[in-house]
């Protein structure tokens, strides 16, 4: 008998203990290839976020500025990308626990971004640790699970302005951080984060066309909502200037993206 896909995602959301997430999300993807879990289980299960008890969680103007020149503003700057990935294989899983009764390939495709987000926490946690340093040693903020608490009860939104705003910005800021940590002697980080950004292409290609199939059931322009969503939700416009390249293979158009670099 197959066990309930929400539960075991549920447990591997909940879970608060750094190396016990890992390997509940790693079995999670491992069983769903399997075919162990079952996705059409209508059980209700209550999900919650579970977090260390380190890093500490500030507002975003209180974490320091992480300039690359120093050893510790270099270790500043991988925590703070650990973190985006931990936080990214929370956000995973819950796209995947959270919203019942959708085709099969969502939920395959968020299992499997989220497996792919804990190998991202793991290859980075690495090159912290070259510095001295592990995940919870430096504050950060929760900026990005706080679009996952307002667009919890709507997957369109939700697709919108998780992946495809805020995932999306890791995309136009990882290759200026990869230029600043190779002039500065960290080519090791740099290379890692080559990995990162190919992947998460492909993550924020998937949030694009989730979007776009959500948004063609209500029979919606994507462009135009992905605007609206932005008004409604108070969210932050794309900042400029954008990776065009990594935004085109993951999903926006030319004219889309000329519309977002337009100032208000």
């Amino acid at each position: 008998m197959s066990a309930s896909l929400f539960a075991r995602l549920a447990e591997a959301l909940a879970a608060t203990e750094i190396d016990q997430k890992l390997a509940l999300t790693v079995s999670v993807d491992a069983d769903w290839r399997a075919g162990r879990l079952d996705w059409r289980d209508t059980t209700p299960v209550e999900l919650h976020c579970g977090r260390p008890a380190r890093p500490e969680i500030v507002p975003p103007k209180a974490v320091p500025q992480r300039s690359p020149t120093t050893p510790e503003g270099r270790a500043r700057l991988l925590h703070a990308i650990v973190h985006i990935e931990f936080t990214a294989i929370n956000l995973a899983l819950d796209h995947a626990a959270r919203f019942r009764g959708l085709p099969q390939a969502y939920y395959a495709d968020w299992i499997g971004v989220a497996a792919e987000e804990a190998a991202h926490f793991s290859l980075l946690r690495k090159r912290l640790a070259s510095y001295g340093h592990d995940y919870g040693d430096f504050p950060a903020h929760a900026g990005l699970w706080e679009m996952a608490e307002k667009t919890a009860a709507a997957p369109l939104a939700r697709m919108a302005l998780v992946p495809r705003l805020l995932e999306a910005r890791g995309l136009d800021a990882t290759p200026p951080i990869q230029r600043r940590l190779a002039e500065n002697g960290d080519a090791a980080s740099a290379r890692a984060l080559d990995i990162i950004l190919r992947d998460e292409i492909g993550h924020v290609g998937l949030g694009d066309r989730w979007f776009r199939e959500f948004c063609g059931q209500r029979g919606v322009d994507p462009e135009n909502a992905y605007r609206e969503l932005l008004i409604a939700y108070k969210a932050p416009r794309p900042p400029t200037p954008m990776n065009e390249a990594a935004r085109l293979q993951a999903g926006f158009s030319a004219a889309e993206l000329a519309a977002l670099a337009k100032k208000r």
